[in-house]
């Protein structure tokens, strides 16, 4: 069952309070004092008249009973057109309420969707995060596995360098047997280099050539080494510079991320706040309405009429339909014995009148 929801309503409004007037019996003088036979009887007494024009009017013989009809059915038009507008301005209350409720659910649905795209948007930097920090310790054990390899063929250039420094040291020594040799073999006929290719020098001289050749292959090997360390640096300066690069970026994107995610916590904690004063002042006007409608509960306990059928089963407007029926049928029912008593007083007040003449 839906809960019936009704604008708040101010306490202090005078239409609201509930006025009882405590009504004086009315006292009719039936008969003055007799002093007509003390001062005479040409003297006239005039009776004091303690009732207002309205009663008067009200109870004069010769007031029409259309009138009083017409000036009753009249405050009875006033009383349905205040009801009326009143029911015109719970009515608004209503839509005002319902729409600013549907206000609220929809800013509800958008803190929602914005909450899951904010927390999507986490899940993906964190993966980002991950990935990055993955793509950073394979490059570290890369440049570790590197600066291994590196001092590896430094180690192996600085054996190339001393074995070249003997090599080199070597030829020194055995160059002034080189030039020794030489001068021999110019000095030898040419006769016996044609029948001297099994003897003894021929094998020193070999070696001698497979001892040059050795020498420059290592030579060029030695080049390529120093080629190869110097290209493996430059590649090494340039992996450091591009990760530090990569760094800072990803140092930068993250302050600016953090900078976002405070702004919105900051934003959400404000809304938050927003929401929590609606939800009080929601509050405190259900608990207005819920007094109002059992105080008209409570007033239609007292101005039950049959015909209206269960208590139970009415609603507000119909409890407040019967209320002002039942008081409409109470003002009638004072106003017609009002009008029996005042007209039997002076009937008796014409009798008396009568009698004494």
């Amino acid at each position: 069952m839906d809960t019936l929801c009704l604008p708040s309503l101010n306490k202090d409004d005078p239409r609201f309070a509930l006025k009882v007037e405590n009504k004086l019996k009315n006292i009719f003088v039936t008969q003055l004092e007799d002093h007509g036979r003390e001062l005479g009887e040409n003297v006239k007494h005039i009776p004091v008249i303690t009732e207002s024009s309205n009663r008067i009017l009200k109870t004069s013989v010769n007031t029409l009973q259309r009138t009083l009809v017409v000036k009753t059915q009249v405050q009875l038009d006033e009383v349905n057109r205040l009801l009326m507008r009143k029911r015109l301005e719970v009515n608004d209350r209503m839509q005002a309420l319902e729409q600013r409720r549907a206000v609220l659910l929809e800013k509800q649905e958008d803190i929602k969707e914005r909450a899951i795209k904010f927390e999507k948007f986490v899940g993906e930097n964190e993966v980002k995060r991950q990935r990055a920090l993955k793509k950073y310790q394979k490059e570290k054990k890369e440049n570790e596995l590197r600066e291994v390899e590196k001092s590896n063929l430094y180690k192996e250039l600085e054996q190339l360098q001393i074995r070249h420094q003997q090599l080199k040291e070597r030829v020194d020594k055995y160059k002034i047997y080189e030039k020794y040799m030489m001068k021999i073999l110019d000095l030898l006929p040419e006769a016996y280099s044609e029948h001297g290719s099994d003897s003894l020098v021929m094998p020193i001289i070999k070696r001698h050539e497979t001892l040059s050749a050795t020498q420059q292959d290592l030579l060029q090997h030695l080049t390529g080494l120093e080629e190869e360390l110097q290209q493996g640096q430059c590649n090494l300066d340039s992996l450091k510079l591009e990760h530090s690069t990569n760094r800072l970026m990803s140092n930068k994107e993250l302050a600016k991320l953090q900078t976002q995610w405070a702004k919105i916590r900051e934003k959400n904690k404000q809304m938050e706040m927003s929401l929590y004063n609606q939800h009080d002042q929601s509050r405190n006007q259900i608990e207005e309405i819920g007094c109002i409608l059992l105080a008209v509960k409570n007033i239609a306990q007292q101005c039950h009429l049959q015909h209206y059928g269960p208590l139970h089963q009415m609603d507000s407007l119909n409890m407040m339909d019967m209320i002002k029926e039942f008081i409409v049928e109470t003002v009638d029912t004072e106003r017609r014995a009002l009008q029996i008593t005042d007209s039997g007083s002076e009937w008796m007040k014409s009798s008396r009148c009568r009698g004494r003449k």
